[in-house]
C-alpha cells in the first residue's frame, strides 16, 4: 500500500509491505525479457523518497500497529484485492470508522462491481489489452499484438487516483469528513482510448484499418538514411505544405497538378508519400531535425529511451532530476508541477522495513514494545 507521487511534495508516504519477501513489485525486474540493469530500475522509479514498514498483517499486533497509522494519516492506499481486503479487513468500511477524515483510495484492474471486481491483472492485461488499444495499434489484424512497456498503464492510472485523492482532500477541507475513491486500470485504459472508444459508441466503421498513405501524406511515418523514424503532423496544410516543400528542396511540387491543393494531395496521398520516402532517405535524422525546426513545420522524432539522457529539452525541465545520495543517478520526474512549490529531491528506494524501527517510534512504540513485535513476527526490519 502506497501513494503515488504525493511524496514528491513532501508528504511523508509510509509503504507497509510484508516481512522477508516484500512487496511483489521487488521481483519484476527478474521477468524473462525485461532489460538487464545492475540496480532495479523498476524498485527505484516507483519507491523513492517512501518510508518502508514491513508488518505481517495477518498478525495482531501489527494489526493494532495499522489502526494506529489509520488513525492518524490522512490517506489510506490499496490496491489488494478483494478477497484479500476482506480477510485483512482493509475494506472501506473497516478503515473509514477508524477515521472519519481519512481519505480511502482504492485501485483496482476492473472496477469496483460486476462479476469481475475481484479479478487480479495488471497494466497488460487490464489496462492495455482489454481496453482495446493493443488490438487498435495493430498494422493489419494478422499482425501480432503488441506488448505494452512495463508500467505504460500504471503511471497513468496513478495519476488519477491521485487527482481523486486531491479533490477528497479539498472536500474535506470544506466538510471535515473524508471518505472513500476508487478508480481502475480498466477505467484508465477505456479513457486513453477514449476516442475509438466514442468511435464505437457511434457505430463507426473499424473494418478498414489505417494503411500507409490514409492518414495523408502531411500526417505519416518515414524513416531516414540513418535508420531513425520521425512522425510528421502537419495539420495547418494551408500554412505548412509550402513550408516543407521549400525545406526539402521541392518547391516545384507546389504548381504540381497531383500536389498543388489539399483536395489534389489527397487524392494522390500514395504517390506523395513515395516521393517523400524517396527524398527523406536520403539524409540523416539530424540534418532533417535541423530544417524542419529552421522551417517552422511540426514533426515528432520517433525517440528511443536512451536518447532523452541527451536531450537539452529534457534537461531544461530538470525532467530526470538527480537521486539524492547517489553518484549521479538519475531517475524519472513525476508529470505534476505547483507553481511556487519546490519538489522533494528523488531518495533511494527503501529496503523492505528499513524504516520499521523510525515509523513505529514516530507512532508512540518504544524500544521494547518493536523489539517484541520483532521477535514475534509481527514487524520486521531491513
Amino acid at each position: 500500500m502506497s501513494a503515488h507521487r504525493g511524496e514528491n511534495f513532501g508528504a511523508r508516504v509510509i509503504k507497509i509491505e510484508p516481512p522477508v519477501i516484500g512487496d511483489s513489485y521487488r521481483q519484476l525486474m527478474k521477468v524473462p525479457g525485461m532489460p538487464t540493469a545492475e540496480r532495479d530500475y523498476f524498485w527505484t522509479l516507483d519507491n523513492r523518497n517512501k518510508e518502508s514498514l514491513a508488518l505481517d498483517l495477518k498478525h495482531e499486533d501489527a494489526r493494532a500497529v495499522l489502526e494506529t497509522l489509520i488513525r492518524k494519516a490522512d490517506v489510506f492506499i490499496t490496491n489488494f484485492p478483494g478477497p484479500i481486503r476482506d480477510r485483512l479487513r482493509l475494506r472501506a468500511e473497516d478503515v473509514l470508522p477508524l477515521n472519519e477524515r481519512i481519505v480511502y483510495a482504492s485501485l483496482t484492474p476492473y472496477g469496483e462491481d460486476g462479476p469481475e471486481k475481484d479479478r487480479t491483472g495488471y497494466d497488460a492485461t487490464a489496462w492495455w489489452a482489454r481496453s482495446g488499444m493493443m488490438d487498435a495499434v495493430r498494422a493489419t489484424r494478422e499482425t501480432e499484438p503488441g506488448f505494452s512497456v512495463p508500467g505504460m498503464g500504471d503511471h497513468p492510472t496513478a495519476v488519477a487516483l491521485f487527482g481523486a485523492i486531491m479533490a477528497a482532500l479539498y472536500r474535506r477541507e470544506r466538510t471535515g469528513k473524508g471518505g472513500s475513491v476508487s478508480t481502475s486500470l480498466l477505467a484508465n485504459g477505456l479513457w486513453a482510448n477514449g476516442v475509438w472508444m466514442q468511435a464505437a459508441l457511434f457505430d463507426a466503421d473499424f473494418s478498414v484499418r489505417l494503411q500507409r498513405g490514409m492518414r495523408g501524406a502531411l500526417t505519416e511515418l518515414y524513416m531516414c538514411r540513418d535508420g531513425r523514424w520521425f512522425m510528421l503532423a502537419m495539420l495547418n496544410y494551408q500554412r505548412e505544405w509550402p513550408l516543407l516543400a521549400e525545406a526539402i528542396g521541392k518547391a516545384e511540387w507546389l504548381s504540381d497538378p497531383r500536389f498543388e491543393t489539399h483536395e489534389a494531395r489527397r487524392a494522390n496521398a500514395a504517390e506523395l508519400v513515395a516521393e517523400l520516402e524517396k527524398v527523406f532517405i536520403a539524409r540523416d535524422w539530424p540534418e532533417w531535425k535541423e530544417l524542419f525546426q529552421t522551417a517552422g513545420i511540426t514533426y515528432g522524432p520517433i525517440m528511443q529511451s536512451a536518447d532523452h539522457m541527451a536531450c537539452p529539452q529534457v534537461a531544461a525541465n530538470g525532467f530526470l532530476p538527480e537521486i539524492a545520495g547517489t553518484d549521479g543517478w538519475q531517475t524519472v520526474d513525476s508529470p505534476i508541477r505547483i507553481e511556487g512549490e519546490t519538489k522533494r529531491q528523488p531518495r533511494l528506494a527503501p529496503g523492505i522495513g528499513e524504516h520499521t524501527r523510525q515509523v513505529l517510534a514516530s507512532f508512540g512504540y518504544d524500544d521494547g514494545a518493536i523489539d517484541r513485535m520483532i521477535e514475534n513476527g509481527a514487524a520486521a526490519t531491513a
